[in-house]
Formats: structure tokens, C-alpha cells, sequence
């Protein structure tokens, strides 16, 4: 097996062991909501279809989030059972914030499935979303231990963020693609830190926190999660565009013929040139970006350096996070299942 196969093979068995552990408490959590918005919660989580019946159909997440809580516990020298309400917490955080960014972004599909609110509706998916919020703060704040208040400040301060992120998101649709007001990169990485970052920095701090590690590798902690976050989001702008439709459930180029202001397109805009003067006539001038139109988009934004400089750009996080890592005092072998799951996510396909 070479040595990338094996990277992910790695990656997978520990976000494998991940999910296991968190799976029961998550299980329990998400069965202490209403009967219907815990269905609608099940859905949305790929547990079952929309008919309440468990498995066909759905794509369980990676588990990203509640595998970075574990490692961080584990990290800081504890058990990473200490850590599950912390894991359970974020991973329904993050199921809330896909119910309602897909309602937002008029989203069809997640995970190759309808997404919750073509199923369900758009009113009953925005009132599941607020179910998982509040379960998601009441697992927390009902973990034992003298350190769940630090752990329920962080998460709350976190939420604002978030939802800073994605104010800042929302707000860019409006803004013209170039001259006076347009979206500059720097902008959109501030978005991004905000919306994808302020999660995966959480996940690891609260595992820190619940683990009893001081506030300042909690704080290492979250900056390595961080720029993690914003490698993520790079790549995730990646496949927005380039991505295979059978991984990532979306039609290629879906974020171009949505007219998302992303990475690459922004990169590409701000770098000078014919490509990039090209692109921007043809975004600022309405036409619908759709079939040879959106191919023609995806080949100027490469052109102008977008698709490069975006990875680039994720490089240059992934190894941020790294050295975040190399910072703290953590245990050896949690600091290495770190770094393979800190690889894995740059150089994912779904």
C-alpha cells in the first residue's frame, strides 16, 4: 500500500474509533428531542430516511468535530471519555448550522440526499436546527466536572462567532464581484476563520478544557483548529468547483453556477490579468453561469491561478495548525493522530 492509501487508511480507523465512542452519548442526546425534530435530527445526521427508518439512503458525516474533541482530551493527557459531552455538543452544533446554511444558501442537497428542508419543509428543518443548538448547549452544560462552565463560556462565545460567519457570508451575495465594494480575499478569509474555523478551534479546545489542560494550551489548542479550519474551507471551496459530483453530492462547478463568492473565484479575480479581467466581465455581466458557460468560468478561474493559489493557501494553514501543535505540551501519540487527521483533511475528495 502506498503511502497516501495508507495516510487515509489511517485517518479513516481513527475517525472510525471516534465516532464509535461519541455514537451512544450522541444517540442518547439526539433522543431526548421531540419526537419529530428528532427525527427530522436523525435524518439530517444519516442515520434514517425521511421516513424514520434507520439507514437506507443516508451518508453519515465524517465526524470531523467530535474526533478533534477526543484527540484534544487525549492530547492534554486525559481520557478521551472525558471529552464525549464536548464531542456530542459540536457535532450537533455542526448538524444545526448545515439545517440552516442549506435553507439559507437554497441548498437542494447534502450528501447526496435532499437536503432536510426539501424533505421536511423549510420551517420545521429551521425549528429541528434550533433543537440540536439547544441540546447541543444542554449536553454540555450537564457534563461532570469542575470545568463544564469553561467548557459552556467557550462554546457560547463560539456561537457568536459562527454566527458572525455567517452574517459576513450572507452579506458578500450582495456585494458586486469587482470595482468598489467587491469582496476582497482577505475579507473572505476572515468569513471563513469565523463560519468553519471557530468550530474545529472549539472542538479541540473543549476537549482541552473537559481534559483539565490550562488556558494556555487551550488557547494553542484553538489556533491550531483554526487554521485548520481555514485549510478545510479551502479545499471545501476546491471541490465546490471541481469536486466529482458521485463524492461530493453536488453537480460540478456548483458553486460557480450558484454564484458563491469562494476562494478560488476571489484569488483568481485579484490576481491581474487577462484570465481574470475575462472572469470578471463575465460574472459582472449577469449571465447565467450554467453548462459550457460554468466550464468556461472554472477554466478562467484556473487560469488566473485561483485552483492553485487556494491550495496554496490551504498548504499554508495545514502547516500553521502544525506548528500550533508543536507549540503545546501534548502527549506524543495523540499529537501524532492529530497531524495524519490534520493530512487527511487537506488532501480529502468528499
Amino acid at each position: 500500500m502506498g503511502a497516501p492509501r495508507a495516510h487515509e487508511a489511517s485517518a479513516a480507523l481513527l475517525l472510525g474509533r471516534c465516532r464509535d465512542r461519541v455514537r451512544p452519548a450522541l444517540v442518547e442526546a439526539v433522543g431526548r428531542l421531540h419526537p419529530w425534530t428528532g427525527e427530522m435530527a436523525a435524518y439530517g445526521l444519516g442515520w434514517a430516511d425521511a421516513a424514520g427508518t434507520p439507514g437506507p439512503g443516508g451518508s453519515e458525516g465524517k465526524g470531523v468535530r467530535q474526533a478533534l474533541a477526543l484527540l484534544g482530551a487525549e492530547a492534554v493527557g486525559a481520557d478521551g471519555a472525558d471529552a464525549v459531552p464536548g464531542a456530542v455538543a459540536v457535532e450537533l452544533v455542526h448538524t444545526f448550522s448545515l439545517l440552516h446554511d442549506d435553507i439559507m444558501d437554497a441548498d437542494a442537497l447534502r450528501r447526496q440526499r435532499p437536503a432536510v428542508w426539501k424533505t421536511y419543509g423549510t420551517g420545521p428543518a429551521v425549528l429541528a436546527g434550533d433543537a440540536l443548538l439547544a441540546q447541543a448547549v444542554t449536553t454540555l452544560a450537564e457534563a461532570p466536572g469542575h470545568q463544564t462552565a469553561a467548557a459552556v463560556r467557550h462554546l457560547s462565545h463560539t456561537l457568536n462567532t459562527l454566527v458572525s460567519g455567517q452574517a459576513e457570508d450572507l452579506r458578500f451575495e450582495e456585494r458586486p464581484w469587482s470595482g468598489p465594494g467587491a469582496v476582497e480575499p482577505d475579507e473572505y478569509r476572515s468569513m471563513a476563520e469565523h463560519k468553519t474555523g471557530a468550530l474545529l478551534g472549539c472542538a479541540l479546545a473543549l476537549g482541552a478544557i473537559l481534559g483539565g489542560a490550562p488556558d494556555r494550551t487551550v488557547a494553542t489548542l484553538d489556533r491550531a483548529g483554526r487554521h485548520l479550519g481555514l485549510a478545510f474551507q479551502a479545499v471545501d471551496d476546491i471541490l465546490g468547483i471541481w469536486g466529482d459530483p458521485g463524492v461530493t453530492g453536488k453537480p460540478v462547478h456548483a458553486d460557480l453556477r450558484q454564484g458563491k463568492k469562494t476562494a478560488p473565484v476571489l484569488i483568481a479575480l485579484s490576481a491581474g490579468g487577462k484570465a481574470a479581467h475575462t472572469l470578471g466581465a463575465l460574472l459582472a455581466s449577469g449571465t447565467r453561469i450554467d453548462g459550457e458557460n460554468a466550464e468556461h468560468a472554472a477554466a478562467l478561474v484556473e487560469e488566473a491561478g485561483g485552483r492553485t493559489g487556494t491550495r496554496e493557501e490551504a498548504r499554508r494553514h495545514l502547516d500553521a495548525a502544525r506548528h500550533a501543535l508543536r507549540e503545546a505540551p501534548l502527549r506524543h501519540s495523540a499529537a501524532e493522530e492529530l497531524d495524519v487527521l490534520f493530512a487527511h483533511l487537506l488532501d480529502r475528495t468528499w
